[in-house]
Order: C-alpha cells, then sequence, then structure tokens
C-alpha cells in the first residue's frame, strides 16, 4: 500500500451532519460513499428506474489522482441496485458535487435513505496518455482477433 494522500472535503449544506466517506477495513481499497437525501423524504427506485443520487460531498483531487465512483457489492447481490456507469470517474479539476448515477436492475422498488451507504469512491493515481498517429501498427499473435477471439 502506498501512503495515503491529503484529499480536501467540503460537506455541502444539504450534507452536514453526515459521516465524510471511510474505509470499512484496513485493506479496503474503497470508501463508502452516503446517501444525502433529505431524511423525511427518502428516494423510491422503482425496478427499471435510475436517479442520481445527491452525496453532500465536494472534493479536491491533487492533479494526477482521479476517484473512481464503483458499485457496492451487497447492494447489487442482494437487491440488484448498482451504478450505472460504474465506474464513473471524478477529475482531479471538478469541483461539483458528487452524484451517484443508481440503478435498480431488481424486481421490486429499492428506498434510499438518508445517511444510507450508496456506492464506493477509490481514489487512484492516473497516468496521461500522449497519442502518436502512425501509419501501421505493429504486428502480434493475436492480431485483430476481438470478441472471443482467445476462448469462450
Amino acid at each position: 500500500m502506498t501512503a495515503p494522500i491529503p484529499v480536501e472535503v467540503l460537506h455541502l449544506p444539504h450534507g452536514e451532519g453526515l459521516a465524510l466517506p471511510a474505509y470499512q477495513t484496513a485493506h479496503a481499497a474503497g470508501l463508502d460513499l452516503v446517501a444525502a437525501v433529505p431524511q423525511d423524504q427518502p428516494l423510491t427506485l422503482a425496478a427499471g428506474t435510475y436517479a442520481l443520487v445527491p452525496t453532500g460531498l465536494a472534493i479536491a483531487l491533487p492533479p494526477g489522482f482521479e476517484a473512481q465512483v464503483r458499485p457496492r457489492s451487497g447492494l447489487a447481490a442482494k437487491h440488484g441496485v448498482t451504478v450505472l456507469n460504474a465506474p464513473g470517474t471524478i477529475d482531479a479539476d471538478y469541483r461539483g458535487e458528487i452524484l451517484v448515477a443508481l440503478i435498480n436492475h431488481g424486481a421490486n422498488g429499492f428506498l434510499v435513505r438518508r445517511g444510507e451507504r450508496i456506492a464506493q469512491m477509490v481514489i487512484a493515481a492516473v497516468t496521461q496518455a500522449e497519442l502518436v498517429a502512425v501509419t501501421a501498427l505493429t504486428t502480434t499473435a493475436r492480431g485483430s482477433g476481438g470478441f472471443g477471439s482467445t476462448g469462450r
């Protein structure tokens, strides 16, 4: 594991009182994000629908890092609820609220309550590529074999 990097976190007014994202175990890769919906107005996610769920947080990542918003395995396995654009990417220069696009693939409606853990956020280093236009690519044994070309 590498040394922790500092990430500034801003609680937005509707996120006040909610816990900051936290690692649930000593070796966890993701910090749990929670829903910042009003206490008296939980969000009902009907079967087959999606919604942007507020977290009440904005962050300032250092240059060279991104935050990935990923599903929580328990929500997916138990309820069919997952992150629609997984993984969602938060760039180092974004300063808006972290919103989670949740979709309900389950058969029943799902109630999102204030403070409920809805997704994971993984902070990762970013490498930017320099694309170089060429007239031909080097050859490989696989060549242009695509979907299923190396087996089932």
